[in-house]
């Protein structure tokens, strides 16, 4: 499999990394299909190349790219007289043995056996077939294939793409192990097949991204503290460095097997796992990203809301997509709440005085325009239905957001659960807010009592946490999600008596309680907190991670530096672009006088990033799943570090899934000595 030769970081590829993605499935694979670049784009509305995919390749294919992308490409056509032709593996399909066909599958026995069943034979599907597989095919399947003579003329291509993971956003991806945590950290002799599976799958993915990128990483990952004489070792304290073996493994295989991959280091990549921060997943984040997957009940990115009818009768419901096309989330989405407001009130208030129209509605009426004003005006005037369609839709998105946040008392719910973390409340104040808050929701209480576990885990060694959680009103189910966070510590310890003890971190300074960041303070109340993993990036740039809890499977070569060598020192040194100030809030959110570091401001007028400046990437991998305050953290250390973020995890997870994975988590443990291995 060939890649073009300036794929890395290191070479002069200044590509986004969803970007790089995109174009390798549209050009390295459905355009290579093509004998003649030139000629076939003259004929390319005259002929149609059927493409086939399994289940997962349908996922990534939608990840990457829209259907008008594959459309341009060949693959389906817009003449009246043709149709779309991307069909399903595993359906029954019509042969169409005048056409070329492209398979993008996985590499497995069962997708082989389809594809020669397709091809094979004197009556064939399709004329020809260029198949690529997602990730490495083993040796014996190949043989599979060659061994059946009537398909072998039939191949216009064999290719490795190795390409087998999700972008979910510019600077962000997903292997798509939804469960993860529970076949990773669920310890248990019947999941032991299950454990390995899992493993060797996320490193099969994660090495692929890799490939893709055309960089070579030091692969840093966090150790297992507990291998010495005093500590039983489990197989989730091994989790972190099994996947950087796995990786490191398929990526000496790609140094060999891919023409023109890196043989020094480009990049960095750090391996951790969920128990590098529990607190992530669970706090309430005040971004307006955040709080749209939290509070709205999303299905993915797709936000459903109603809007009048045509024909003047009663409203319908439409389904938006909160994505990087929308300009308007672009520029908010890592927004406070409260600056998302001001800015939206400000757009609409813009609006209003450059439209004749709105202008005469607020004269006749006397009254602001609302969101279904603005509505009723995008019939009204289709030259802004689009400008108008966005705006009134964020709008009502926020305005949503902030009645949930007065509904369930979130100012006080997420007043409390910072000053839980930053050491200024504790088991006192936490009663006392059980008793008083009445209002408060049990999945809120819930939350709060599990941000006090992970920072007081001594607490619950008695029956304390027990009382704790009956003054809360929690549930059997509950009680369990809070047991379980123990699952996640990499230090946790067999208990004597034949129980266990419940240690959430022996270093529960480190990670509990967080410190305030100088010269960082947040702009906006209520936003103090920041994942460990920002810490870690910024420590991982400066080669100051410590020894003792991360190592690095390979050490760098003499040429290895964090930022390309023509990169001068002002350049190294020089702040990420300024940024506005922020407006005074609500009284809620009334800015503390200092930016954080980081806005969405100009994110419109910089959508693309000018990649040319930015330093050698730095990847990092959390097993179990990563949170939205961590993707935001990538976008903002990428401008801070002048080094390309890229966040990749198992799963992207909200509050609310993530605790119900912690719900369906066994708490039975298995050591190392329980296997044979």
């Amino acid at each position: 499999m060939s890649l073009d030769s300036d794929s890395s970081s290191q070479g002069g590829d200044h590509r986004s990394f969803r970007q790089i993605t995109r174009d390798r499935l549209l050009f390295e694979m459905l355009r290579s299909t093509r004998k003649d670049s030139k000629s076939a784009w003259k004929v390319s509305f005259s002929i149609v190349h059927v493409l086939i995919m399994d289940k997962f390749t349908v996922k990534i294919m939608s990840y990457s790219c829209k259907m008008a992308d594959i459309t341009e490409e060949g693959v389906s056509f817009l003449s009246s007289n043709t149709k779309s032709k991307l069909e399903d593996l595993y359906k029954r399909r019509q042969p169409l043995p005048s056409m070329d066909a492209i398979y993008f599958i996985q590499p497995t026995k069962e997708n082989i056996v389809m594809f020669l069943s397709d091809m094979s034979g004197r009556s064939p599907l399709y004329k020809k077939a260029y198949v690529f597989f997602s990730s490495p095919i083993q040796k014996d399947l190949v043989s599979q294939i060659k061994k059946d003579l009537s398909v072998l003329p039939r191949i216009g291509a064999l290719s490795e793409m190795n390409l087998e993971y999700f972008p979910i956003d510019s600077q962000g991806f997903i292997t798509d192990h939804e469960r993860a945590l529970e076949e990773l950290f669920c310890e248990s002799a019947e999941g032991f097949n299950k454990f390995n599976a899992c493993l060797n799958t996320m490193a099969t993915r994660i090495s692929t991204v890799f490939a893709s990128m055309r960089e070579f990483p030091r692969v840093h990952y966090r150790v297992a503290k507990t291998i010495d004489a005093s500590t039983m070792t489990t197989l989730r304290d091994m989790v972190p460095t099994k996947i950087a073996a796995g990786v490191w493994n398929y990526l000496s295989k790609y140094k060999t097997s891919i023409p023109e991959f890196p043989q020094t280091e480009t990049c960095e990549l750090l391996i951790v796992d969920r128990s590098v921060d529990q607190i992530a997943p669970i706090i309430h984040e005040w971004t307006y990203d955040a709080m749209c997957h939290d509070l709205l009940f999303m299905d993915g990115n797709k936000y459903v809301h109603e809007v009048p009818s045509k024909n003047g009768s009663a409203s319908e419901k439409r389904e938006v997509l909160l994505e990087d096309h929308d300009p308007v989330w672009l520029e908010l989405r890592h927004a406070h709440i409260a600056d998302a407001s001001e800015r939206l009130h400000d757009k609409m208030t813009h609006f209003v005085s450059k439209n004749k129209a709105a202008q005469l509605h607020q004269a006749r009426t006397g009254a602001e325009l609302s969101t279904r004003d603005l509505q009723k005006m995008v019939q009204a005037l289709p030259q802004y239905s689009d400008q108008i369609d966005k705006l009134s839709l964020h709008v009502e998105i926020a305005g949503k957001l902030n009645s949930i946040i007065r509904e369930q008392c979130l100012r006080d719910v997420g007043q409390l659960e910072q000053d839980l973390v930053f050491g200024d409340a504790g088991t006192k104040e936490l009663i006392n807010f059980f008793r008083a808050q009445l209002g408060v929701s049990r999945e809120n209480k819930l939350r709060l009592l599990m941000i006090y576990a992970a920072i007081n885990p001594e607490k619950f060694e008695s029956d304390k946490g027990t009382k704790l959680m009956q003054l809360a009103g929690l549930s059997a189910d509950d009680m369990i999600a809070v047991n379980n966070m123990r699952c996640l510590c990499a230090d946790t310890k067999k208990a004597s008596g034949g129980g266990f003890t419940l240690k959430f971190d022996v270093h529960k300074k480190k990670h509990g309680h967080r410190k305030e960041r100088t010269g960082e303070e947040s702009a906006w109340a209520l936003s103090r907190f920041y994942p460990v993993l920002e810490e870690l990036i910024e420590k991982l740039s400066k080669g100051e991670l410590p020894k003792d809890e991360y190592n690095c499977m390979n050490d760098p070569s003499p040429s290895f530096h964090g930022l390309p060598s023509t990169t001068s020192t002002s350049a190294r040194t020089s702040p990420a672009h300024l940024m506005r100030s922020r407006r005074s809030g609500g009284s809620w959110a009334r800015p503390r006088g200092s930016d954080d570091g980081y806005s969405s401001d100009s994110v419109l007028k910089h959508a693309s990033s000018d990649f040319k400046k930015l330093g050698q990437r730095i990847f990092v991998f959390v097993i179990g799943g990563a949170t939205r305050s961590e993707l935001r953290a990538a976008h903002k250390l990428t401008s801070k570090l002048k080094r390309e973020v890229i966040l990749g995890s198992s799963s992207l997870d909200d509050p609310p899934q993530f605790i119900t994975k912690l719900k369906m988590m066994s708490a039975e443990e298995l050591t190392l000595d329980d296997l044979q291995i």
